[in-house]
């Protein structure tokens, strides 16, 4: 008996036109698997209500996006039988990369055809659902900016971005509650992590689990500007954690309490948030098609 998918295509995702995405699915979809149809989401959480709205009739629900179309659709499918699929198309990328999810078309929809689906964690920020990464602090600050400039998305506009704001930027004192434990810390960046990068390969955590129950609360200490070359490479060479500006304390309950409101990033998506911020991990929550060769 033929699965029925649901496409939910992002059609601005990652600055990439998507008017191409019908042809793909009738040239790459294995219709011997599926029986499918297409949505277009036309604005901010249209995917959330389409995906919603698709639990009771389709078995897989496909994002044609980013992270942030991830997030939309999987905050309606979590904690349900359906399971979602991925074909990246953002700016980032960084749960598919995390699952060995191919950055190419036809890889891409191999992997959805082969149809090998795992369970993960997911995690919720003042009840609010993300999957692969929530933060505060510079990354989220630069998600801000990002989202209110001028610059289309990519990986060398948001480099822009950051070597533009990096040296203006002030740290911030937090104090992290985690599993009872308190931590007080003055934070360049304060990243929650379900997986283990950001996109585009940066990893902040290397050995972040999304099938370990628990998050990585990654406390970025201030540095020298001068040592921010280095702190890329680390992110790039998954040794991030043997920084010595770097703390990663695994946890399940986290209570972050900050001076000020200011910018929040969930799964990349920018918002503002209070000072007092609340954070679970929801274990076992999502059923997701992974790459062939995804390890945990």
């Amino acid at each position: 008996m033929k699965r029925k998918a649901l496409f939910i295509v992002n059609p601005v995702s990652g600055g990439k036109k998507k008017d191409g995405v019908p042809e793909l699915i009738k040239e790459y979809l294995d219709t011997d698997v599926f029986e499918y149809d297409t949505e277009y989401t036309t604005g901010v959480l249209h995917a959330r209500h389409l995906a919603g709205a698709a639990v009771d009739e389709y078995d897989v629900v496909v994002a044609v996006g980013g992270d942030g179309t991830i997030n939309e659709i999987a905050s309606a499918i979590a904690g349900t039988n359906v399971v979602l699929g991925i074909i990246p198309s953002g700016s980032g990328n960084g749960l598919s990369r995390f699952l060995n999810i191919p950055m190419d078309i036809k890889g891409a929809f191999n992997t959805l055809n082969n149809a090998r689906s795992i369970t993960i964690d997911a995690a919720k920020l003042n009840g609010q659902w993300f999957f692969n990464m929530a933060g505060m602090g510079f990354d989220a600050h630069i998600s801000h900016v990002f989202a209110h400039g001028s610059d289309k998305r990519g990986f060398m506009n948001y480099l822009k971005s950051t070597l533009n704001e990096i040296s203006t930027y002030k740290p911030q004192q937090y104090k992290i509650d985690i599993d009872g434990v308190t931590v007080t810390s003055e934070a360049f960046m304060l990243s929650i992590a379900n997986s283990s990068q950001y996109g585009n390969n940066a990893h902040i955590s290397p050995k972040a689990s999304v099938q370990d129950g628990l998050l990585d609360v990654c406390i970025i200490k201030p540095f020298p500007l001068w040592r921010f070359p280095e702190m890329g490479v680390r992110m790039f060479t998954k040794t991030a954690d043997g920084s010595e500006y770097v703390d990663i304390i695994k946890g399940k309950d986290i209570k972050i309490t900050r001076h000020t409101e200011g910018p929040i990033h969930l799964d990349g998506e920018p918002q503002v948030a209070g000072t007092q911020i609340d954070i679970n991990v929801m274990p076992a929550s999502l059923n997701v098609i992974v790459g062939n060769n995804y390890k945990d």
